[in-house]
């Protein structure tokens, strides 16, 4: 779920979603540093039938002026093929640009 309203707290989203059915768990990814909602989050639902009807109510709808979107969670493709860990920032092989520079 995205786009929902900073000010949101997890029982909010799960009260939104219980109308539609049980709800299993409600998330609000928060940041780290500034501990303020980062606009997202997930909500588990064990019920297909109510999960998609919650998701065809609530995709599109306004909620205290934001424009939510709901879709099913297709979790994260790059960490599925190389077992979660990803290359760092440098490329392998080749010299180290901070020593280039220093010459």
């Amino acid at each position: 779920m995205g786009s929902i309203p900073f000010k949101w707290k997890e029982a909010q989203l799960r009260a939104i979603f219980e109308a539609y059915g049980e709800v299993t768990s409600a998330t609000i990814i928060i940041d780290k540093i500034t501990r303020q909602n980062k606009g997202f989050g997930f909500v588990e639902m064990p019920k297909v039938g109510e999960a998609y009807r919650a998701i065809k109510a609530l995709n599109g709808a306004e909620m205290e002026g934001r424009k939510i979107t709901v879709s099913v969670s297709e979790g994260k493709k790059d960490a599925d093929k190389k077992g979660g860990q990803r290359e760092g920032g440098r490329k392998k092989g080749g010299t180290d640009r901070r020593e280039d520079r220093r010459k």
